[in-house]
């Protein structure tokens, strides 16, 4: 029987970047990696394959990345594993011995059983498949209507990117706004103005009854009683963790259906980790249980686990998800991190929030310049910062990033305040405008009147 010190299930970003890391901080031992897949797609870059990139072949992980690090890639399917014994087995029978295994299997999409028509020859889900997807854009180009089923980041993203193509494109979504899982409603009704501005017609506030057709898709009936007419149907709802194989074997999983694990990303047999979308997660600042799956996310757990396979450090912790998104509609960026106004208020924090607008160069009569909100998110009795959300150019991305670093690292308003940044006409706001600190200028305004 073949034997291997590291065994990384999964071949997506969790996966590759746990062994990546693991080859890095222990390049004595031999990592290697198995996946069902030859070729694994980009997650975040799924839906621009159907617009943008215009093809898959454009959005697919580069091999060199695990060969660059002295990873071996296994393509084969595990069937399952003993966690005691240590032996992991593949479809075709054979099996191989490890030290130390980490769980990547990340996520499947949610189908609701409840749902007719999900067997539709042009009814789709998203999933990370490169052949489904591949045959699924085949069937689009035929396709004038498409109904989208779902106003999260992958059912907005699509949406845009089929629009922008020709076709008509509507989303449904039970939400009174698109993206309002992540955003407050600034920035919610600032992102479904840039979708309808860009031919996307939106459904809030509805339910679907059911899909339309017999044997194939014609339409979708709302709650409202209306019919949308559709040559293809999206679903687009929501992901579950695929922690199947881990169950199979006996490792315990949450209510949520995620992977326990602990702030080291080992599960209750201490050779055995899990990361990415199959871990469990909670909360950075309400310590709660969430359902997030994110790459920022899974990046952290997977170098974590990556770092603690084989000696645990208490500097090397997760200390739960900060929930950074961001996305962009045509050239519209939003980014959020941390909690929403509406979030904090609802788990019991009394809090205080800024917001100001300005513009991401200086001066605003550069071609180029894009305006610029940030909204941030305090605590009131100390001022610590728990959120942030940015609406404007590129530039957004990585101003969200910041605020997630400034949330990690419990920096408060008056932190903020004192902080130097460095400014320059073309990159950036300007030093008497920049809307990251005038934002925390109006917070610690609004906490000055409150607790003087």
């Amino acid at each position: 029987m073949n034997q291997t010190d590291v065994l990384v299930v999964g071949g997506s970003a969790a996966g590759i970047v746990a062994a990546a890391t693991a080859k890095s901080f222990h390049p004595d031992k031999r990592v290697m990696l198995v996946r069902r897949e030859k070729q694994v797609l980009v997650p975040c870059g799924i839906p621009y394959m159907f617009g943008t990139l215009e093809n898959s072949d454009k959005n697919v992980i580069p091999d060199a990345n695990l060969e660059n690090a002295g990873v071996e890639l296994v393509v084969s399917e595990v069937d399952a594993f003993d966690p005691e014994q240590q032996i992991c087995t593949f479809s075709d029978g054979s099996q191989i011995g490890f030290e130390k295994l980490v769980l990547a299997t990340g996520s499947v999409p949610i189908k609701p059983g409840w749902l007719n028509g999900l067997d539709f020859d042009n009814v789709f889900i998203v999933p990370k498949s490169k052949r489904y997807l591949d045959s699924q854009m085949s069937t689009l180009a035929g396709c004038r209507k498409v109904v989208v089923i779902g106003g999260g980041f992958i059912g907005v993203e699509l949406a845009d990117e089929i629009a922008a193509n020709g076709r008509q494109v509507s989303i449904v979504e039970l939400q009174p706004h698109v993206l309002s899982l992540a955003f407050d409603d600034e920035l919610c009704t600032r992102a479904e103005k840039v979708l309808t501005r860009r031919g996307v017609e939106l459904k809030c506030g509805q339910r679907v009854v059911r899909i339309e057709g017999s044997d194939r898709a014609d339409g979708v009936k709302l709650d409202s009683g209306e019919v949308i007419d559709a040559d293809a149907v999206i679903l687009s709802v929501g992901y579950r963790p695929n922690s199947d194989l881990a169950r199979q074997a006996g490792l315990k999983c949450n209510e949520m259906g995620f992977i326990k694990v602990n702030e080291y990303m080992r599960t209750e047999y201490k050779n055995i980790f899990a990361v990415g979308d199959c871990a469990e997660k909670f909360s950075f600042i309400t310590r709660t249980l969430k359902g997030t799956m994110l790459a920022s996310t899974s990046g952290a757990e997977a170098r974590i686990a990556g770092m603690n396979l084989y000696q645990l450090s208490t500097v090397r912790t997760f200390q739960g998800t900060i929930s950074i998104f961001c996305t962009a509609i045509g050239q519209n960026a939003f980014g959020a991190a941390g909690v929403t106004e509406k979030l904090a208020a609802e788990r019991g924090f009394a809090i205080v929030t800024g917001l100001f607008e300005g513009v991401d160069s200086h001066p605003a009569t550069l071609p180029d310049a894009r305006p610029q909100l940030v909204k941030l998110i305090a605590s009131m009795d100390s001022g610590t910062l728990l959120g942030g959300e940015v609406a404007g150019g590129k530039s957004a991305g990585e101003l969200t990033n910041l605020i997630g670093f400034l949330i990690q690292n419990r920096m408060t308003v008056d932190g903020i305040l004192t902080s130097q940044i460095g400014t320059h006409p073309l990159l950036t706001a300007s030093p008497t405008a920049y809307p990251l600190i005038k934002a925390a200028e109006a917070i610690a305004k609004k906490r000055k009147t409150v607790l003087a």
